[in-house]
């Protein structure tokens, strides 16, 4: 099932260049309290609302995918957790060009461990980035996304994949330049997820995927999952270590090699198999 939030925060399934409005589903899903337990509340509850979307589908209104605006497919995660350098002609790259990643971001994934990015950074592929500080260079990064969908701490390598509830397309907004990643990353709107959530169940192996991302219809970053130097699996189980994952924390699984400068007027668009496809604008400061 692909599920997305789209216009006035409704509740979707895409479904053959349609948006099905299901946010009747919505009802199913328990009456928030306060203080709130740690976690997305859809995506906690996300077996009762599949089941309460399915009963809904068959009289919710259809949009064209086109005509609607698609927002973060995860509305409120508690962390994003980014894994760097995790692909070696990244790490490679990345080595051959200290002047731009600066000699602290060198090495890969297993030297450097995770880092975190502001909630307040996310947004989704019908919005926009928004460059803040021209005088710097911004980077693109695609990765591929794995939202958690149950609390988790200190879960086996076997167990992680079961900890999944889907997966969505991901950029990696940067600012280049000497201070801390979740400093740099966690600009508002310099984390894109979309265009929506495609259901753990959906993807049979996640591990296997082909993943693509153009500027302005030129091929920046080409690359496959296979390539990833910690797999997903690893991923969720070293990060459970660290952080308790909560249902709808989002872990951003690393970049390939490709990264490079996006100004305003440029249009982003990724694609990794399985998903989908999704165009990003980039506007500057005084762009509405």
């Amino acid at each position: 099932m692909k599920l997305c939030w789209f216009n006035e925060n409704k509740l979707g399934v895409v479904d053959d260049g349609l948006v099905f409005d299901v946010s009747a589903a919505l009802q199913s899903l328990p009456a928030p309290r306060y203080p709130a337990s740690p976690g997305d509340l859809a995506i906690a509850n996300l077996d009762t609302l599949r089941s309460a979307i399915d009963k809904a589908l068959p009289t919710a209104r259809s949009h064209p995918l086109g005509a609607v605006r698609l927002l973060s497919p995860v509305a409120n995660p508690g962390k994003i957790i980014g894994v760097p350098v995790n692909y070696q002609k990244h790490v490679e790259e990345a080595a051959a060009d200290v002047a731009t990643f600066t000699a602290r971001q060198t090495g890969s994934v297993l030297e450097q461990g995770f880092f975190l990015k502001a909630g307040s950074s996310l947004i989704g592929c019908g919005q926009a980035v928004h460059i803040a500080m021209p005088e710097r260079l911004t980077h693109h990064e695609i990765e591929l996304a794995a939202i958690i969908g149950k609390k988790a701490k200190n879960v086996s390598e076997s167990e992680a994949l079961s900890c999944i509830a889907g997966y969505s397309i991901a950029l990696d907004m940067t600012v280049r330049g000497a201070e801390d990643r979740s400093l740099r990353k966690s600009l508002d709107t310099y984390s894109v997820l979309g265009p929506w959530l495609v259901t753990a169940d959906e993807i049979a192996d996640p591990q296997t995927l082909s993943l693509r991302l153009r500027v302005n219809g030129k091929d920046r970053q080409v690359a496959n999952t296979s390539e990833m130097i910690l797999y997903i699996a690893e991923q969720v189980a070293w990060a459970s270590r660290f952080y308790t994952l909560e249902p709808g924390d989002i872990i951003m699984t690393g970049t390939c090699e490709g990264v490079g400068p996006i100004i305003p007027g440029d249009i982003m668009q990724a694609d990794i198999e399985s998903i989908g496809s999704m165009d990003v604008r980039v506007i500057g400061e005084a762009t509405a």
